[in-house]
């Protein structure tokens, strides 16, 4: 092999390295930006049940129909691959509205205390980190769980009868976290105000 023969190799040689370092460092940036993707947490509350929460009851007809909306809405929420995880609390009512979904998505059902917010946060950004997530819950821990996730602190109070909010967190690698609120199936109507009971009459002098 004469010198000529010998610098092109040797050029060949470093063309080759630089293509696979290039690509190596592609394959790298790709794996490191998928890995901190944007993670979203949706958030429901339970449907309308028959009876007082405090009985663990089903949901009733107007229940299991925002239920089906409610897989309808979420159904095909992200376009490539839609909802990852689906979170309830031990109640019947809140792994009852998450069903429809659950058998959509052919998902299952993951049961967390509603009281522990931190183990129910902790299991979301450790193994969901950069997917979709639905959270069935309850009134009072909704809040509690947008603000830990440093979502909006303004989450105003629900009406006794009100479920048709989804509160969406966006939570980037990056940057300031989103909260969006939107609403689904049959509007909440809130309940008349009683009118105020009339002045008293003067009494006769």
């Amino acid at each position: 092999m004469n010198d000529d023969e010998r610098r092109r190799k040797r050029r060949r040689l470093r063309r080759q390295a630089a293509v696979l370092l290039f690509l190596m460092l592609a394959f790298a940036l790709a794996w490191f930006f998928e890995s901190q993707a944007t993670t979203t947490v949706i958030f429901a509350r339970y449907a309308e049940i028959e009876g007082a929460p405090d009985s663990n009851p089903g949901l009733s007809a107007a229940g299991q129909a925002r239920a089906e909306e409610l897989a309808r809405v979420l159904g095909d929420a992200d376009v490539v691959a839609g909802v990852d995880a689906i979170f309830a609390t031990q109640f019947r009512y809140t792994q009852e509205t998450a069903e429809p979904l659950a058998k959509r998505l052919r998902l299952p059902v993951q049961v967390q205390e509603v009281a522990d917010v931190n183990g129910l946060l902790e299991r979301i950004l450790r193994d969901f980190k950069g997917k979709v997530v639905l959270v069935v819950t309850h009134t009072e821990p909704m809040p509690v769980l947008i603000r830990e996730l440093h979502g909006s602190k303004k989450v105003p109070a629900f009406g006794a009868t009100e479920h048709d909010n989804l509160y969406i967190v966006s939570i980037p690698w990056y940057g300031k976290v989103k909260t969006l609120r939107l609403k689904y199936g049959v509007p909440y109507q809130p309940p008349p105000a009683v009118p105020a009971a009339p002045a008293p009459a003067p009494a006769a002098s």
